[in-house]
């Protein structure tokens, strides 16, 4: 039982650490590396006609602003189409779309998924027509130049590429903090995977691919969400890696209360699981034939939730200040401290300025949510849990 209960301790303990090392490797090589971005005044080949996709499910207090915001491209107006996938609008909301310039590609289904409105809409879309397919979400805001972008990574031979979303709102602290989780997704599973010559993590939006590319990978899918890591799992089985332009910004909107940040995490850990389920055996095999680039897509899906993996870091490293061990209280001390620093580092100094007292004090109920949403995610790998959106201005 001793040796059990030893070997035990010491497996999580290694995991845990484990853990660690990934985040802190990653976060000062998303530092110290360049992401895939060209030098605007670099000379383009040739302007690629672009279809930017953008799956909408009863999205009616934000549509109309994303695509008032997403027109007001720099890239030629007669070589880009937004297309609106609208899933359970209102007819009003129907009625503001059709006074734009874009097209409106109407579905209802028994089950709603963002992959199923986007294959809908692949299959719907002429063929040899477009030579990249962007998807965007229905609160995204595309920058002036992002199509421009993703047009001159295209030219440079990429044939999959993830832009850099960024928050579009940081008016509470919920969004303040869901702020700085993007951006230490970009720095450790983008600028970090692709300074140490991986492939850049898929995030669900401001991605661009080839589009049979695109058809071919999501008629394999069959998570209910959470399909960007099923999707890049699926790409780099076949080779493609996947780029990412620091530079080719998209605002997101971050979610405002706990109970929405509750029900996003809570999808985000059923697809995680799902993911590891389906992929672990495959991830192993592909390592087993020297595809490193799959093995990683699979592996980064066995590491815990950062905000979790803190806390119990944290609770450690307390712990250790009341034990009379002096290499229990180093590693529990020492692993705290470089998660922090490989946090710290990739948030930019912007969001720590957005930071006030009175925002800390939401840090807890985070905490608990993301324990919670580890109870409740079998729900979730069933029925798509939806996260509304509500338009806001503050973009930065």
């Amino acid at each position: 039982m001793a040796f059990i209960l030893y070997f035990t301790c010491v497996f999580i303990g290694g995991y845990l650490l484990f853990n660690v090392a990934y985040f802190l490797i990653s976060a000062i090589a998303g530092r110290l590396g360049s992401a895939d971005d060209v030098s605007p005044s670099k000379a383009v080949d040739r302007f690629r006609r672009i279809a930017v996709l953008i799956p909408a499910y009863k999205e009616d207090a934000v549509i109309v602003g994303s695509v008032i915001a997403n027109l007001n491209q720099t890239y030629p107006s007669d070589l880009f189409d937004l297309i609106v996938i609208a899933d359970s609008f209102q007819p009003q909301t129907l009625e503001k779309l059709s006074r734009y310039p874009i097209q409106v590609i109407r579905v209802e289904f028994e089950q709603s998924t963002v992959q199923k409105s986007i294959i809908y809409a692949l299959n719907s879309l002429p063929e040899n027509v477009y030579d990249i397919v962007v998807i965007s979400d229905a609160d995204n805001h595309m920058a002036a130049d992002f199509l421009e972008r993703i047009n001159q990574a295209f030219g440079q031979g990429w044939r999959a590429i993830q832009g850099h979303r960024v928050a579009k709102n940081t008016n509470k602290g919920v969004a303040i903090f869901d702020a700085m989780n993007e951006e230490v997704n970009n720095n450790l599973f983008r600028a970090g995977q692709r300074a140490l010559g991986l492939s850049a993590m898929c995030t669900g939006s401001g991605m661009a691919f080839e589009p049979t590319l695109l058809k071919d990978a999501l008629d394999q899918i069959k998570t209910v969400g959470g399909y960007d890591k099923e999707l890049e799992m699926l790409l780099t089985i076949n080779h493609i890696k996947v780029g990412y332009l620091q530079e080719a910004i998209i605002y997101d909107e971050k979610v405002q209360n706990v109970a929405v940040f509750n029900k996003q995490r809570t999808r985000w850990i059923a697809a995680q699981v799902y993911f590891v389920k389906a992929y672990f055996t495959i991830g192993i095999q592909q390592l087993v034939k020297g595809n490193g680039q799959a093995f990683n897509s699979m592996f980064r899906s066995l590491l815990l939730p950062r905000l979790i993996l803190l806390t119990i870091l944290y609770l450690l490293a307390f712990a250790s200040l009341f034990i009379d061990n002096q290499e229990f209280k180093l590693l529990s001390l020492g692993a705290f401290g470089f998660m922090v620093i490989s946090l710290a580092i990739s948030i930019p100094v912007s969001l720590w300025q957005k930071l006030s007292i009175r925002d800390f004090l939401v840090l807890p109920m985070l905490i608990f949510s993301m324990f919670k949403s580890l109870l409740n995610f079998k729900k979730a790998s069933k029925v798509f849990l939806h996260t509304p959106h509500a338009e806001t201005s503050d973009v930065n």
